[in-house]
């Protein structure tokens, strides 16, 4: 039974979350050019959840071809709205607009994991949540901004359900961890299955 994983994303709340579930993993970021690879994609007429799954699949078989024979776990979050995607943030006026976008709309948030080994794909899993943001005033929404850190406004996505994240929301629908980024149910039972 494998409890060790490579995880192939610098982000501290998908390490979190797999060390809570038992799962010791080493941080190997693979470094791409996520925008370059969803514009390619959005060219070609691919979904969100096709994005995020091929964004996943690419991190992971990227580090665990360079690596002799560890499972190497890659993942990916997009925003859905409507059939487009919205990305991270680059600056405070861009997480603004963002959540302009949002306000008062439903929307999905679609998390994908991937398991590589050799360089290929194992395992694949995608799950979406979908939330309703309340609808809010251009005041409400700098304020909310203003008690987001820098690290974690352009990490994620503009939103941290697990802290100030969660007052924007009239309703929220599906597993907590596929919206902070990684679908752990699915993850554990297939790693304990190894």
């Amino acid at each position: 039974m494998v409890k060790k994983v490579v995880l192939a994303s610098k982000s501290k709340v998908r390490k979190k979350i797999l060390e809570e579930n038992g799962i010791i993993c080493e941080v190997k970021p693979a470094n791409i050019d996520e925008d370059l690879v969803k514009e390619s994609l959005i060219k070609k007429g691919a979904n969100p959840e096709i994005i995020s799954k091929n964004l996943a699949e690419l991190k992971a078989n990227k580090i665990s071809q360079k690596l002799n024979g560890e499972i190497v776990l890659g993942a990916d979050s997009v925003i859905d709205l409507n059939g487009n995607i919205i990305s991270k943030p680059s600056d405070r006026q861009e997480a603004l607009e963002i959540l302009k976008k949002l306000n008062g709309k439903r929307h999905y948030l679609i998390s994908s994991v991937c398991i590589s080994k050799i360089g290929s794909m194992i395992w694949n899993y995608t799950d979406k949540a979908a939330l309703t943001m309340k609808k809010m005033s251009d005041e409400e929404l700098k304020e909310y901004l203003s008690k987001i850190g820098d690290e974690d406004l352009f990490a994620y996505n503009v939103y941290q359900i697990e802290g100030e994240g969660r007052n924007l929301f009239s309703n929220i629908e599906g597993d907590k961890n596929t919206i902070m980024g990684l679908p752990i149910k699915k993850i554990k039972e297939y790693i304990n299955s190894l």
